[in-house]
């Protein structure tokens, strides 16, 4: 068989809906709805109504049993051909961008020619269940026969069984919650309270610029009357930033507080992906290229720090594509945590850890932090889970356009410790 010549995966862009804290703006919009609204505002931007594409895949992390096929429901309600298949999948905060990945796969090899990468996620909307022993006596319920046999099933009940169940923010395999963990990494790695509330202070005032400047404008669409995210603080201060108290750890040792760590977000978005030859028919102009993705995970219940798997997915990947980790012109690195972050730019300047944990006989380096996150990333726009891979591509991507040279590096950290990671190279002279 001939070898077969790989294309160039284009991304054309991508728009979300303003991302909200949960519980108030969009605290009465589904995954659903919120899906439907970002896939019908990249439907307008790039002229798409009644197109069938090759497929549309994404998904949500806190659903409920009727999102059963997310992707596919928002396809049905959308503005796009109803031919259009949808495909939903779920890698925690990895999601959308685990998504990209595979659309972009399939371009590169000429299996499809277009796709979309989607996320949506709502914790207004979680999920509350009763108790397994009052679920299992509500089937048992439905399938008894006759008064004496319905009676029966309620035979030992107790009122604690009505207590609702509240989806768990912890870690099956740990009983810790990301928080809990990531304060771990903090204490591991040294990152001090100070250095959190900085880089926290610095992702407020480049969010907030970047809406001021219009550099967002055709990055969002308007959902449920709303156009603006609502958690950026504009008059961030990083003295009250300094006086909130620690959520995970109270005693002296804790450093991550509500104003360093992402908060709760409701909101959705969508990315556009294509071959070079598919765009060029539709008049549609190609921001960047997808060049590489990874992903990665580590044995967190073994003691390794819960989201470092990146760290590992993204000297795999520069490894594969033949690049050192100074080699780009931005670092769209996501802010789970304040310390996510410094604990990973810490780990690929340790030679210790470079060597144990990711196999190199020297420390991947130090990167500028002037390209760190310059428009601002996660702890102040907000972090629906399965929604940031997306945002965070089609960021990069203008990013690269206006640049219009250069490539960018993607690292995400994710539950159940994994990583996601890709490389963006603008579409000039790539």
């Amino acid at each position: 068989m001939a070898e077969q010549t790989m294309r160039r995966v284009a991304v054309i862009g991508g728009v979300r809906i303003p991302f909200c804290r949960s519980h108030t703006l969009l605290r009465e919009q589904s995954n659903l709805e919120m899906m439907t609204a970002a896939l019908n505002g990249l439907v307008e931007r790039f002229g798409l109504e009644g197109e069938r594409l090759d497929e549309v895949v994404g998904g949500a992390v806190v659903t409920h049993s009727r999102d059963w096929n997310l992707a596919r429901e928002a396809v049905v309600g959308s503005r796009l051909a109803p031919e259009t298949p949808g495909v939903t999948m779920m890698q925690a905060c990895g999601t959308s961008l685990q998504a990209a990945i595979g659309i972009g796969a399939k371009i590169a090899t000429g299996q499809i020619e277009c796709g979309i990468a989607c996320g949506s996620d709502t914790t207004s909307d979680a999920p509350i269940v009763f108790h397994k022993r009052f679920a299992r006596r509500l089937v048992a319920l439905q399938r008894a026969k006759g008064l004496g046999a319905k009676l029966k099933v309620f035979k030992g009940f107790g009122l604690r069984e009505l207590a609702p169940q509240p989806p768990s923010v912890a870690e099956p395999r740990t009983g810790l919650s990301m928080g809990q963990h990531c304060e771990l990494m903090a204490q591991e790695w040294g990152i001090t309270r100070a250095e959190q509330d900085q880089l926290a202070y610095e992702s407020h005032k480049k969010a907030s610029q970047a809406w001021r400047e219009g550099f967002l404008d055709d990055l969002t669409v308007p959902c449920a009357g709303v156009f603006r995210d609502n958690n950026i603080r504009d008059d961030i201060d990083l003295e009250k930033l300094g006086s909130l108290k620690t959520v995970f750890e109270k005693s002296e040792r804790g450093t991550l507080t509500a104003g360093n760590s992402t908060p709760l977000t409701d909101g959705a978005a969508a990315v556009l992906l294509a071959s070079e030859a598919w765009a060029k028919e539709r008049g549609l102009p190609v921001l960047a290229y997808l060049r590489h993705g990874e992903q990665a995970a580590i044995d967190f219940v073994a003691g390794a720090g819960l989201l470092m798997a990146p760290t590992v997915a993204v000297s795999k990947m520069l490894a594969r594509a033949g690049l050192a980790l100074q080699d780009f012109d931005f670092y769209e690195i996501h802010e789970a945590f304040a310390a996510q972050v410094l604990s990973t730019l810490k780990a690929w300047e340790d030679e210790a850890y470079c060597k144990d944990v990711l196999g190199r006989a020297a420390p991947l380096g130090a990167i500028d932090r002037s390209k760190l996150n310059v428009r601002g990333s996660s702890i102040a726009y907000g972090h629906p889970f399965a929604a940031t891979g997306a945002r965070i591509l089609a960021q990069l991507a203008k990013l690269l356009a206006e640049k219009g040279s250069g490539r960018g590096l993607i690292s995400i950290c994710t539950a159940g410790g994994m990583g996601v990671a890709a490389i963006l190279e603008a579409a000039e002279g790539s």
